[in-house]
């Protein structure tokens, strides 16, 4: 069985940290920010880590060749 390539668009979208968790952006921050406040806009910035269940679909779609 050959090999199992890296999915280009999941290795540019998620990042996996030295712990083994992944790192993601939030969705929501693109645009309509004017009826959103600033607290939630400010939250949205900052990356977040996906949840265990997620990240086991992801994890082998980005650590598939490395």
């Amino acid at each position: 069985m050959p090999k199992m390539k890296t999915h280009k668009g999941a290795a540019k979208r998620f990042k996996i940290t030295k712990k083994g968790k992944i790192k993601h952006y939030n969705a929501g921050h693109s645009h309509l920010l004017s009826n959103k406040n600033a607290k939630r806009r400010r939250r949205l910035r900052k990356p977040s880590t996906m949840s265990t269940t997620q990240a086991k679909t992801i994890r082998t779609l980005v650590k598939a060749a490395g």
